[in-house]
């Protein structure tokens, strides 16, 4: 009976499947708790950042610092964060797609892109539709390291500065909630006005400056805007577990109903086999009996 010793072939193929993809689903979720606690630890320093950051801008007026500056250079940057493995749904797909249609927005206005990749699908994926990788940073493990990120994304912010692009974007994978994450691209440079303004009913306080008002604000923007990228790349780590995971989940749940179906066929062909050698027993027995 050829068509049931393959019939269980592939249910015992199935079934191996099954447990791995049942074990991914496991260590995913054990992943993803610590990844969301990672997430949501950073989250009060960049606030607490960005509020000091504003505070010193309103106190120190007559300075502009050269990522609140715009400039007219005819090519942008992007900071794309991807995930260095696959298996997670859509997410890197969503979140590409998002970078290809800014990508052609930029083009059709005339202005060219170069980009940092951090990830690595992100970097093949550039590499592929031919986009100018000024540098890159992958196998960052399950925790970001902010020395291993400053490097590569330092080179797109002191082209900024020196005025050879005309804007920043971040594009990374937002976490909602386990079962929801957002593909998002915003604009990092030039910082806008409205997001370094301090909340409504702050007071603002008057700071004392050692060295000097322009030296700190420089160096505290700078770590602002590195915490910006941090805060991203935790973000995306967080959306790639919960993604697995669900992933995950789906092709557990997919291979238990494919081994029930072929399971079912292979019942149906077994009993069709029985039947078949049955008839042939009768009908040989009616043939012995008439002779």
């Amino acid at each position: 009976m050829a068509a049931g010793k393959e019939i269980r072939g592939k249910i015992k193929s199935v079934e191996n499947t099954k447990k791995i993809t049942k074990a991914m689903e496991m260590v995913a979720a054990s992943k993803m708790r610590k990844a969301q606690d990672r997430m949501r630890a950073a989250r009060p320093y960049s606030e607490k950042i960005r509020s000091i950051a504003a505070n010193l801008s309103q106190a120190n007026p007559e300075y502009t610092h050269a990522f609140m500056k715009t400039n007219d250079a005819k090519s942008a940057g992007f900071i794309v964060v991807t995930t260095d493995k696959g298996l997670c749904g859509g997410m890197n797909t969503n979140v590409l797609r998002a970078v290809t249609t800014k990508l052609r927005e930029l083009q059709s206005a005339g202005v060219s892109a170069e980009a940092v990749a951090i990830g690595n699908k992100g970097l093949g994926f550039l590499t592929r539709i031919g986009a100018r990788v000024v540098s890159h940073v992958t196998q960052l493990g399950d925790t970001p390291h902010l020395d291993k990120l400053i490097g590569p994304v330092k080179v797109l912010f002191d082209a900024y500065a020196e005025g050879k692009i005309n804007a920043v974007y971040l594009s990374y994978t937002k976490f909602i909630n386990t079962m929801r994450q957002e593909s998002v691209v915003e604009q990092l440079l030039p910082l806008k006005a409205e997001s370094l303004q301090a909340e409504k009913g702050q007071h603002s306080w008057d700071y004392i400056y050692e060295p000097d008002a322009q030296t700190v604000i420089d160096e505290l923007l700078v770590r602002y805007v590195e915490s910006l990228v941090y805060q991203a790349v935790a973000e995306n780590m967080a959306s790639e577990q919960s993604a697995r995971m669900v992933a995950m989940k789906a092709a557990t749940d997919n291979a238990g109903n494919v081994i029930n179906e072929l399971k079912l066929v292979y019942n149906k062909t077994r009993q069709a086999g029985i039947t078949k050698e049955l008839s042939e027993i009768v009908a040989g027995a009616a043939a012995a009996t008439g002779n």
